[in-house]
């Protein structure tokens, strides 16, 4: 009698037979897969409802106040007069005004001095740690403690920078208390109070520049102003150009600092800024409508600068 012949292994690769069943699903991997999807869609529902309540719900708000007036509990449509009564008050153009010269002035500064402080932190090659945080220390400082050291500064009595004016035999300057160098003040603390933030972000732009576009530039004879010119601005130039439109977001609403340093409007309304001018039409003189329409105004202008800023970026960067 012969042996029973033993049955094929089937080859590697070869076709199953039509027979062979396909394994199923594992058993509860269809409700682990439900509960995931219910853990994510819970986040972004929970994340969707905060901004809707936060973010998107008052500036809705805002855009039906601008049109209302509120009297005695009563609420009632307007329409256009709380645009004609903020643009009739002498103090509108001068809080435009000085919101600009803010805004120039703080391009000035606060936009040039971290980018140099960068550069010159981006030399080190020793210590930039020690650097960066010594940088950034002003940051991480409460804004009314960073404000209540320049006001010991400004001091026109013992305020260390009439005493340093002193010793080179300068007289004592009243800083917040002229109206000619109010504003330059504020800008000053504002600039040393939000630089640290800026310096890092163009920093970490800088270490990312190749260094081999630096030796080409040496052996082109380039100095150090014509490196920084046609290598390091060009490779910078998206974080440049992303951080000039959030500057310019930033400092057309400032408040904070002239509120702190100069009680808001300043000498001679030299410090009155249009945010400071929506702070006093809502809870100065209860008039929220008005407040409501002057933020308006400058959303559409911040938002009008922001599409025009991007778009000729865009063109820029499509003919380059």
């Amino acid at each position: 009698m012969s042996a029973p012949a033993l049955a094929k292994e089937p080859a590697v690769g070869a076709a199953r037979p039509p027979h062979a069943v396909e394994p199923g699903p594992r058993p509860g991997g269809f409700r682990r897969e439900l509960r995931r999807n219910l853990t994510a869609h819970g986040f972004l529902i929970g994340a969707v409802l905060c901004f809707s309540f936060f973010s998107w719900y008052p500036m809705v708000r805002e855009f039906l106040l601008a049109f209302q007036k509120t009297e005695d509990g009563r609420t009632t449509w307007v329409g256009l007069d709380n645009l004609v009564k903020i643009v009739n008050d002498p103090a509108f153009g001068q809080a435009w005004l000085n919101t600009l010269w803010f805004t120039l002035l703080a391009l000035v500064l606060g936009f040039a001095v971290p980018f140099v402080l960068a550069l010159v932190i981006n030399e080190f090659r020793h210590g930039q740690g020690y650097l960066r945080l010594l940088v950034y220390l002003p940051v991480m400082l409460p804004p009314v403690a960073s404000v209540l050291l320049f006001r010991y500064l400004y001091d026109p009595g013992y305020g260390l920078f009439n005493e340093v004016l002193g010793v080179f035999g300068v007289p004592a300057q009243p800083w917040l208390q002229d109206p000619d160098t109010a504003m330059l003040s504020v800008v000053v603390a504002a600039t040393w109070m939000n630089m640290g933030g800026a310096t890092l972000i163009y920093l970490a732009a800088l270490q990312d520049i190749p260094g081999e576009l630096y030796e080409a530039a040496e052996l082109d004879g380039a100095g150090l102003l014509r490196k920084v010119w046609h290598v390091t601005i060009p490779q910078t130039r998206l974080v440049l150009s992303l951080m000039l439109l959030m500057q310019v977001i930033a400092t057309m609403q400032v408040f904070t600092e002239p509120f702190l340093l100069t009680g808001g409007a300043g000498p001679e309304g030299s410090t009155t800024t249009v945010v400071y001018l929506i702070y006093q039409y809502a809870f100065n003189f209860n008039d929220y409508g008005a407040a409501a329409a002057l933020g308006l105004l400058l959303l559409v202008l911040l938002a009008g600068f922001s599409a025009a800023y991007t778009r000729l970026s865009r063109d820029q960067d499509a003919d380059a």
